[in-house]
C-alpha cells in the first residue's frame, strides 16, 4: 500500500519561489565589487533569476550543462545560481584561491560551458582562457558601464546580457536527483575530486540546517554569509536564507576585520558563518578599537577548521555572542555537526560550558556517524576512544564525478571522512586530527588541533599551527610554530609555560619557532604540508 500524498519533487527552485511569495520585501544587501551597497529583495532576486534561466537557454545551456561561478557573495552570484539551476543545467562554484593551474584543470575536467565571473577575476581567466577548452563564452557580473576591454571569448556585460530576455519564463521540471551544483574538493590525495550535489539533496541538507537545533535561521535574521560560496556548497546558506525567509547581507570581497564589521553593525546582523581566520582578524579589530561594539549579534556560526577556546571565550564574555562550532566537509554539502547546547549540558558552570564548545557538536537527523578502528570495527562514543569518523545521509557524496577515487563507502554505505575524532555518549563530536596530521609520539597519538587552540589564546599569539617533526627516539614530537600578535614579542618559556596544566605534560611541544605568517589553502585551512616541507630538516633541540 502507498501513500496518498502529492508528488511534489524537491528541485531548488522552489526555495526561491517560497522566498519571493512569502517574504517577497526581504531584503538582500551587498558590497558590490564596483563598490556601492546594493539593495534588492526575494521578490527581485526571483525575476532576475528567470531572465538568466532564459537567457541561458537562449545561448544553447540546457539540461545537465555546467557553469562556472568565479565569483565572491553578491546578489548577482546568488541569482545566476537559482538561474542556472530553474534550467536543470549545474552550477560549478570555482575557488579562486587555488593555483591557476588547478582551476584550469578543474574547469576542463567539469566541462564548464560558460563562466560567470566578477571584474575581480578578468585578468585571471584572461591568462587561463587558451587553456580552458570548454567555455564557450564568458558572462562579467556587472554592467556596460564598468564593462572592462577583455580577450576572453565572446564577453559581455551581466547586466546587457540579461537584458536581452525577460522573466516570462516557467521552471523546468525534472526529477528530483538531477545535478544541481558541483563543487571541487582538494582535501583528497591527488587530483581535486568533484562533488555532485543533486536538487533533493541540496533541498534535505538546507532543512537539516535550519533546524533550530543546528543553524537555525528564522525571517528575523539578518544572516551575513562571509564563508563564500565557492567554499563547501557556500555552507548552504544561499538555499538556507531563503528558505527561513532571513534578510541576507553579502559581504563581496572586502573580509578583513574593519571591513566585516562595518557590515555586521552598519545591517544589524544577528548571525554570520565563517572560517576562524576571519573571527580571529574581526576580534583583534575589536581589540584595537574598543568603542566598537556588537548589539545586534548573537550568534556566529565557525567551521572550516578548528575553532581556538580564546575565540568562543571572547565572543561570549566581551560581546555577548554564542559560537556554533561546526564541523563539515565538501562531501557533506556540507553540514555534519554544530555545536549546541542539549538540556544535558545547559547547567553547565562557564569552564565546563567551554570545554563542551570545543567539540564540534551533534548531528542533525539526516546524518549517521560512526567511528571505526582501521579495520572498520565500531568503536564507542565514550569520549576517550579514538576512531575514524564515517558518516552517511541523503546529503552525503556517495561517489566523485566521473568515478573518480574509485569506490569510497565502505559495505553499510558511511564515507570516511579522513578525520580522527571521538564522540561523547550524548552524540558530541571532537575532531581530534586529520588523520594524516596526528603526531604519532612513541606509539600514541597527540592531537595537533588541541594544542593550536590552547596556543592561539596566549595574548602575544595571532596564529598558531602545530606539525610533528622526526625525533630519534619518539619517531614524533610536536613542534608549535607561532605567528605574533603586531607589535609583540611572545617568547618559547612563555608560551610552554602558559600551555602547561592544560593538556598531558607529554604533549608538550618540544620547541616553539616563530614565523611572519603560516601557509593556508584555498579554503582558509593551515596548510600542514607546506609547514611540514618548510621544517622537515628541523633538529629538535632535546633530539
Amino acid at each position: 500500500m502507498l501513500g496518498l500524498m502529492q508528488d511534489w519533487p524537491l528541485l531548488m527552485h522552489r526555495i526561491i519561489d517560497h522566498a519571493a511569495f512569502n517574504h517577497g520585501a526581504r531584503k538582500v544587501i551587498s558590497r558590490s565589487v564596483e563598490g556601492p551597497i546594493v539593495t534588492t529583495d526575494y521578490r527581485t532576486i526571483r525575476e532576475r533569476a528567470l531572465k538568466v534561466a532564459k537567457r541561458l537557454a537562449k545561448d544553447g545551456i540546457g539540461f545537465g550543462d555546467r557553469v562556472g561561478t568565479l565569483a565572491w557573495n553578491g546578489y548577482r552570484h546568488l541569482e545566476a545560481w537559482y538561474g542556472i539551476v530553474g534550467i536543470g543545467a549545474v552550477y560549478h562554484t570555482l575557488n579562486p584561491r587555488l593555483f591557476p593551474d588547478q582551476i584550469a584543470w578543474i574547469v576542463n575536467h567539469a566541462g564548464d560551458r560558460l563562466i560567470m565571473t566578477d571584474l575581480t577575476f578578468v585578468p585571471l581567466l584572461e591568462k587561463l582562457a587558451g587553456r580552458l577548452t570548454s567555455v564557450e563564452r564568458y558572462v562579467i557580473l556587472t554592467d556596460a558601464a564598468h564593462m572592462p576591454e577583455t580577450t576572453l571569448k565572446n564577453a559581455v556585460a551581466y547586466e546587457t546580457w540579461l537584458a536581452e530576455a525577460d522573466d516570462d519564463f516557467a521552471w523546468v521540471e525534472f526529477d528530483e536527483n538531477t545535478a544541481a551544483g558541483m563543487c571541487y574538493t582538494s582535501g583528497t590525495t591527488g587530483d581535486p575530486k568533484g562533488v555532485v550535489y543533486s536538487h533533493r539533496s541540496n533541498v534535505l541538507h538546507s532543512v537539516m540546517a535550519n533546524n533550530p537545533d543546528m543553524l537555525g535561521l528564522a525571517s528575523r535574521d539578518v544572516i551575513m554569509p562571509v564563508v563564500p560560496m565557492f567554499h563547501a556548497n557556500g555552507w548552504s546558506l544561499a538555499l538556507t536564507a531563503p528558505m527561513a525567509g532571513a534578510t541576507m547581507v553579502m559581504p563581496g570581497a572586502k573580509m578583513d576585520g574593519a571591513s566585516i564589521y562595518d557590515m555586521l553593525d552598519r545591517h544589524a546582523v544577528t548571525c554570520s558563518a565563517a572560517v576562524p581566520t576571519v573571527w580571529l582578524m574581526l576580534l583583534q579589530y575589536l581589540e584595537q578599537n574598543p568603542a566598537a561594539r556588537l548589539p545586534h549579534l548573537k550568534r556566529v556560526v565557525i567551521g572550516g577548521s578548528a575553532c581556538p577556546r580564546a575565540v568562543t571565550q571572547t565572543f561570549r564574555d566581551v560581546y555577548d555572542v554564542e559560537v556554533l562550532h561546526a564541523w563539515g566537509m565538501t562531501e557533506l554539502s556540507p553540514l555534519g555537526t554544530v555545536c549546541s547546547m542539549k538540556p544535558e549540558y545547559q547547567d553547565l558552570d562557564k569552564e565546563a560550558w567551554l570545554d563542551v564548545k570545543q567539540t564540534t557538536g551533534h548531528a542533525p537527523f539526516g546524518v549517521d556517524m560512526k567511528i571505526t578502528d582501521d579495520d572498520g570495527k565500531r568503536l564507542p562514543w565514550d569520549d576517550k576512544t579514538f576512531g575514524r569518523l564515517k558518516v552517511r545521509g541523503p546529503a552525503v557524496a556517495k561517489s566523485y564525478f566521473k568515478g573518480d577515487g574509485g569506490r569510497i563507502l565502505d559495505d553499510d554505505g558511511y564515507f570516511d571522512t579522513g578525520d580522527v575524532a571521538t564522540i561523547d555518549p550524548y552524540g558530541y563530536m571532537r575532531i581530534v586530527d586529520r588523520s594524516k596530521d596526528v603526531i604519532k609520539s612513541g606509539g600514541e597519538w597527540i592531537s595537533s588541533i588541541d594544542l593550536e587552540n590552547i596556543a592561539v589564546g596566549h595574548p602575544d599569539v595571532a596564529e598558531a599551527a602545530v606539525i610533528g617533526v622526526h625525533h630519534p627516539k619518539w619517531d614524533e614530537r610536536p613542534l608549535l610554530v607561532i605567528v605574533p600578535k603586531a607589535g609583540r614579542t611572545p617568547d618559547r618559556h612563555s608560551l610552554l609555560t602558559f600551555m602547561e596544566g592544560k593538556v598531558a605534560r607529554w604533549w608538550l611541544p618540544d620547541d616553539v619557532v616563530f614565523v611572519a605568517e603560516i601557509p593556508h589553502t584555498a579554503t582558509g585551512k593551515i596548510l600542514k604540508t607546506a609547514l611540514r616541507a618548510q621544517f622537515k630538516e628541523y633538529k629538535l633541540p632535546n633530539a
